[in-house]
């Protein structure tokens, strides 16, 4: 085994130990700050697999937001009492963690097969990246070659909000900020500035590198957020047209263009080469303005909001 391969054997070690370690906690609380642990590391075993998108929506969405869902949740259930571990009920878990990090250790000392390069992986991408209008290869995948996968993923977040406000019940009660401390205010006035930069250059950087509307809208939703526990940001209300319009404005934009291209003749979202480029960057920056509206809505929406 080569040292190169020792941060990989600790991060699915890590790994499996703190996925158990969440199913089987004592406590709500420490099941909730595990699943956010869990998260972290799979975000770093996608920065491992070489995949940095990926990595950024998972420590985005899947460890912030999924987190701050989570600990909202729970504060609406009643207190957990803590319960005593017997390891005797959970000898399977823990044969399945030896077997797993048994079996990842001898695929590493065993001999791999013949690699595939990269040029033959990549070679369809490669040849249409001159029509895509971009230069980063999966942005090109999601927004021009198999721009429908896109497209749907906006519709489920859509479907989601919609399904939250018919979950909701009829009565409108006003859930108002509780007192922040003082120091959390502080933060929030520093780091939300920031979150806004960086979320935007992601969005810019999604047409060279990794990036994109998705890790830009999430991290857009958690300045939000911070915002709207602090109180310094009002509530969003359902009734507004500039809510309503900013949730369905990436979707909208979407269906626009489909329809505008296949009327044009060129095929549903079969962008013209020559205007591609401007098209995708229309798109995703409507898609950062859904995505961050309709995560915060799911994340910190008032029910009064939701229900109206």
């Amino acid at each position: 085994m080569t040292v190169e391969l020792l941060p990989d054997l600790v991060l699915c070690v890590l790994l499996l130990v703190v996925a158990w370690s969440a199913l089987f906690a004592s406590t709500r609380r420490d099941a909730m700050a595990l699943f956010v642990a869990f998260g972290m590391i799979v975000a770093l075993v996608w920065a491992r697999l070489g995949a940095p998108d990926l990595a950024l929506a998972e420590a985005a969405i899947g460890a912030g937001l999924t987190g701050v869902l989570l600990l909202r949740a729970a504060r609406k259930l009643p207190v957990s009492s803590a319960r005593r571990f017997d390891y005797r009920r959970h000898l399977g878990a823990l044969t399945f963690i030896v077997v797993a990090v048994s079996g990842f250790a001898v695929s590493i000392i065993l001999p791999s097969p013949a690699d595939i390069t990269a040029n033959n992986i990549d070679s369809p991408v490669a040849a249409a990246m001159s029509d895509s209008g971009v230069s980063h290869q999966v942005t090109a995948v999601l927004l021009n070659f198999r721009a429908w996968d896109t497209f749907l993923e906006l519709l489920v977040l859509l479907f989601a909000i919609t399904g939250l406000r018919q979950l909701f019940p009829i009565e409108k009660e006003s859930l108002e900020p509780a007192r922040t401390w003082q120091l959390l205010v502080s933060w929030t006035r520093t780091l939300v500035p920031l979150l806004l930069l960086v979320g935007g250059y992601l969005l810019w950087r999604g047409s060279s590198g990794p990036g994109g509307a998705f890790q830009a809208g999430a991290l857009l939703a958690a300045g939000c957020v911070m915002l709207r526990i602090t109180g310094m940001l009002p509530p969003l209300h359902w009734s507004s047209f500039a809510v309503r319009g900013s949730v369905c404005a990436g979707t909208l934009l979407f269906l626009c263009t489909a329809v505008l291209t296949h009327s044009l003749g060129a095929g549903w979202l079969d962008y013209p080469e020559a205007h591609a480029g401007t098209l995708i960057l229309m798109i995703e920056t409507l898609a950062t303005l859904s995505i961050a509206i309709i995560l915060t809505l799911l994340v910190a929406g008032e029910r009064k909001d939701l229900c109206s």
